[in-house]
């Protein structure tokens, strides 16, 4: 699997929302993008992961 640009294998596939835990992500701050598609925050749940699959994630900082 690819994540914004990094490969990290996986060994099964898993749940988007256990993956983006799993790397310390705070899922309320971040967009994902699965294989050039936006995935809404309500599937993030039902979403799976697998090995082949491309993830751009954005976070939103704050600033002013």
């Amino acid at each position: 699997m690819k994540m914004n640009g990094v490969l990290i294998p996986l060994e099964r596939p898993v749940l988007l929302s256990e993956l983006l835990e799993q790397q310390g992500y705070e899922q309320m701050r971040i967009a994902v993008e699965k294989n050039g598609e936006i995935i809404p925050k309500s599937a993030y749940l039902d979403t799976l992961v697998q090995d082949e699959d491309v993830l751009e994630i954005v976070s939103f900082v704050g600033g002013g």
